[in-house]
């Protein structure tokens, strides 16, 4: 296990809202969520804190969010801007260290370990990124700082909004252990479900958990989640992260009825997906077909094909079929891509000496 890291998470606090916040003061004290309007399917990109008290969050239907809390704004939101703020951030994230992972726009990982900056202090590091956000970018951001990702990631949500939350690899055992597993990545509600039923609901349940039980019930899962709960992730920072799948989706503004409707459709996405390819030099990392549908009552399916041979437009006809026929419901998503595989490695010829 890697030793002595020094690990920062940096999370921007309801990003997009706060940068509305930023330019229009007036919105800092109201309910305000970046969305589309609640007569689509639009769900909201994030929410503010006054927003999130009345149970409003991301990724939440813009509807449903206008009936929690009828006074909820919802903005169009503006890409352009965001990007912007995002780009003043990495300046100053690249003035500690080279070493960093962006996750999205507003969060990223930060390896400090050999910065020379503040005597070599992640925590002081963390205190004056935070500092230099505010006063350069005009938002608040949270911050974690700890040996590894997860805990550091986790620590970042600590104290949120405008916290920071400094793990030391001594208070790191006693930290993990009060966890609750739903923080831990790739724990979504069916799998706390099944924690639940075992008795599990943080780090120190799942740490006295028998792994030939965790293992049941979580197969190549339960190696992963023993480490986790013990505080152990060796995990490095990356630098690059690669694209795994190139794709569009559409969320349709009235359920597709049946496959008819669907088929229909197909097309306009197969020409997004092409237009999205246009300029890139996909071909040679193309390793799959996918298609993905999700269905009037939420329930969600993903088919998986090998390219073969050429490209075909009737391999996700086909795909198309075989999903609907999983459910046979009205249809509110389509989405159409490809898997990518990991570059070749350069391949260098060397002259004969």
């Amino acid at each position: 296990m890697l030793q002595n890291r020094k690990i920062i998470h940096v999370d921007a606090d309801c990003f997009y809202a706060a940068i509305e916040m930023r330019d229009d003061p007036s919105l800092r004290d109201i309910p305000i969520a970046i969305g589309g309007p609640e007569n689509t399917r639009s769900v909201l990109s994030t929410a503010n804190y006054a927003a999130r008290v009345y149970g409003v969050r991301s990724a939440m239907p813009t509807s449903v969010a206008k009936r929690l809390c009828p006074a909820l704004r919802v903005l169009p939101g503006n890409m352009h801007k965001y990007r912007t703020a995002s780009e003043q951030m990495h300046v100053i994230l690249r003035e500690f260290t080279d070493i960093i992972e962006p996750l999205s726009l507003d969060e990223a990982y930060l390896d400090v370990t050999d910065s020379p900056h503040f005597q070599g202090s992640a925590t002081r590091i963390a205190e004056e990124i935070r500092s230099r956000i505010w006063l350069e970018v005009g938002i608040t951001v949270s911050a974690g700082v700890a040996a590894n990702k997860f805990i550091a990631k986790v620590a970042s949500d600590w104290d949120k909004p405008d916290g920071l939350t400094v793990v030391t690899p001594e208070k790191q055992f006693e930290f993990v252990s009060t966890i609750p597993v739903k923080s831990i990545s790739g724990i979504g509600r069916v799998a706390q479900e099944k924690l639940a039923v075992l008795g599990v609901f943080n780090c120190a349940d799942l740490q006295t958990l028998d792994f030939v039980v965790l293992q049941k019930n979580f197969g190549s899962m339960a190696f992963r989640l023993s480490q986790f709960a013990l505080g152990i992730d060796d995990r490095p920072v990356s630098i690059s992260r690669e694209r795994k799948s190139i794709s569009v989706e559409h969320t349709f503004s009235k359920d597709l009825p049946d496959l008819k409707e669907c088929q229909t459709v197909l097309p306009i996405l197969l020409s997004d997906l092409k237009k999205r390819m246009t300029g890139r030099n996909f071909e040679s990392q193309l390793s799959k077909y996918y298609l993905k549908m999700k269905f009037d009552d939420f329930k969600q399916t993903t088919i998986e094909q090998p390219i073969k041979n050429k490209l075909s437009d009737d391999v996700f006809l086909a795909l198309l079929q075989q999903a609907y026929e999983r459910y046979r419901r009205p249809v509110r998503l389509i989405g159409v891509g490809y898997r990518l595989s990991p570059p070749k490695p350069l391949q260098l010829t060397l002259p004969f000496s």
